[in-house]
């Protein structure tokens, strides 16, 4: 069973910086997963913020591209979200996330997704 931990959640201003870090200790990321950042903001369905599949391709949604950077270091076996300029529109909670088949920026497909972190909380204020 693998575990995703993730870390680097907090609070922030509007315009400010933040860097989730997702690691596992149990199991070694290697170029074929397929690993992502997905977010819930209350009241809503969980969505995917960025991913990157096993070609090394990284895909953004469209509400973070040009202020989020996905960044996958096998040597350190962390998945790394950077975020910037942050917006009130971000707060949510932060889930990392592994399959071994298949990652698709479709929201509808996100329940396929094999592997979960227990979520880091992002909260931005205006």
């Amino acid at each position: 069973q693998v575990q995703l931990l993730e870390s680097g959640g907090g609070s922030v201003q509007s315009g400010g910086s933040l860097r989730l870090s997702c690691a596992t200790s149990e199991y070694t990321f290697t170029n074929d997963d397929y690993l992502g950042w997905f977010r819930q903001r209350s009241g809503n369905w969980r969505e995917p913020v960025a991913i990157i599949d096993h070609k090394g391709i990284i895909r953004y949604a469209d509400f973070v591209k040009g202020r989020f950077t996905l960044s996958k270091d096998i040597a350190k076996n962390t998945l790394d979200l950077q975020m910037s300029s942050l917006k009130p529109e971000d707060t949510a909670m932060y889930y990392c996330a592994a399959d071994w088949e298949r990652m698709t920026m479709n929201p509808v497909r996100t329940p396929e997704i094999g592997y979960w972190g227990q979520g880091t909380q992002v909260t931005v204020s205006s």
